[in-house]
């Protein structure tokens, strides 16, 4: 690991201070990446801001179907909270599934969403929501943060204070995990309406990253049942193709884990 200077910021004017008058400063919320690559030497920041003492980037608040979510919440505080569970237990099912416990303790939704990492739970999670991603500037719907593999639209300097949403009628994640990562190979998020409305997000198989399916959206919107499915096709091209999965195999697993899904739901 290259020397690196260390910051631990008190609120998030102080964090946006420390970072702005570093060279090439990165701010430290959990760590699960940043730190792996810097060990690794792919990654050199001259300065790390620590976000994890920051009282107000922490918590679950929930008034009735409105849900805020601080950025420095970890993924174990998600799948705890009795109040999320009560109004969308779906968000905190995924949090349940992210990686190891050691993961799950010190990872946090903030630190995944603004990595955008193509196979993370969270960016499907937060687009089937139609969530928005609330930053020490503005506000982002999550439809326009996303932008491609590990690109958000995040600005220099700019960082994610909390994730908020209004909970669904119905929702459920599915995925199917790398065995040995425990990252999506292909992981499919469903959401629906009162008003009848219909999201389908896809992580793990987009060769851009995380993606809607509209072909699903309009058969689940006309059909809530896993039955809809079966007449709509999953084209392959734009899918990933690696040494785990090729782009054939991943579409069959997109149709596959959204039937699962909306059975859950």
């Amino acid at each position: 690991m290259y020397a690196t200077n260390y910051h631990r910021a008190s609120s998030v004017q102080d964090a946006v201070k420390l970072k702005s008058g570093a060279d090439e400063g990165k701010y430290l919320s959990g760590g699960m990446t940043l730190i792996a690559t810097m060990k690794q030497r792919l990654a050199a920041p001259s300065d790390l801001v620590d976000l994890r003492h920051i009282p107000d980037l922490k918590g679950v608040s929930v008034n009735g179907k409105s849900v805020r979510i601080g950025a420095a919440t970890t993924h174990y505080d998600v799948a705890s909270s009795a109040e999320l569970k009560a109004v969308c237990p779906a968000i905190c099912a995924v949090a349940h599934g992210i990686g190891d416990p050691h993961v799950r303790h010190m990872g946090t939704i903030g630190g995944s969403v603004a990595n955008n990492d193509p196979a993370a739970d969270y960016p499907a999670a937060l687009l089937g929501l139609d969530a928005v991603i609330v930053t020490n500037a503005r506000e982002i719907k999550a439809g326009d943060f996303f932008t491609g593999l590990f690109e958000t639209a995040l600005e220099d300097g700019e960082m994610i204070v909390a994730i908020s949403f209004d909970a669904p009628a119905k929702a459920a994640y599915s995925k199917f995990r790398n065995p040995a990562s425990r990252y999506a190979m292909t992981g499919i998020f469903v959401a629906r309406r009162d008003n009848g409305d219909v999201r389908v997000a896809v992580t793990g198989a987009g060769g851009d990253g995380v993606f809607r399916h509209s072909g699903m959206e309009a058969a689940l919107a006309a059909n809530w049942s896993a039955d809809a499915l079966s007449g709509v096709s999953v084209d392959p091209s734009g899918l990933l193709s690696d040494i785990h999965a090729g782009a054939e195999y991943r579409a069959n697993l997109v149709k596959v884990m959204a039937k699962r899904a909306v059975a859950a739901a």
